[in-house]
């Protein structure tokens, strides 16, 4: 995949509606290495929960395109000394092509530059090794942080027992 015509920017507001669509496609489509149906339902976001994060002044989506398809999405937030990577997704048909190291590395470059961090936090499902171990080869370590699978959150509903999430932090 050539990566210099991903088009990588910032999204806009009125994108919300495909930035959701493509969450919950990435995470609770029926293909893709990064989905999650055998152990959560339910829809991972909705076009509220993304119009709200975009209402945080110190907070960006990314996306990138190709014939106008959204082919990813991330978001980065500053929290104090650190920035946040959430909602991060790349469509299933571009996994597996460079795209998600591409975009993530570019979002840590923009944090770094823009807001001044040189710390990074997320959370993924703790059963979910393959993405753990993805994180991991980008530097990402486990913080030894698990807490038990914020069903409250609404980004889905466990279909085994014990879920949990697990923290990754990167410090550049």
């Amino acid at each position: 995949m050539n990566l210099s015509c991903v088009g990588f920017k910032k999204a806009v507001y009125g994108q919300a509606q495909a930035i959701a669509d493509l969450v919950n496609l990435t995470y609770r489509g029926n293909s893709g290495w990064t989905t999650e149906t055998q152990i959560i339902g339910g829809d991972r976001t909705g076009r509220n929960e993304i119009q709200t994060a975009f209402m945080n002044p110190d907070a960006y989506f990314f996306i990138t395109s190709q014939a106008q398809l959204l082919t990813s999405c991330i978001y980065v937030a500053k929290k104090q000394e650190y920035a946040y990577i959430g909602f991060f997704s790349v469509h299933p048909s571009f996994q597996g092509k460079g795209l998600g190291k591409y975009v993530l590395a570019q979002t840590e470059i923009f944090a770094m530059e823009t807001m001044h961090v040189r710390k990074f936090m997320m959370f993924v499902v703790s059963q979910r090794q393959e993405l753990i171990a993805f994180y991991e080869r980008r530097g990402y370590v486990r913080t030894g942080r698990i807490e038990t699978y914020p069903v409250q959150m609404n980004i889905g509903v466990p279909k085994i027992s014990g879920l949990t999430i697990e923290y990754l932090e990167k410090i550049a």
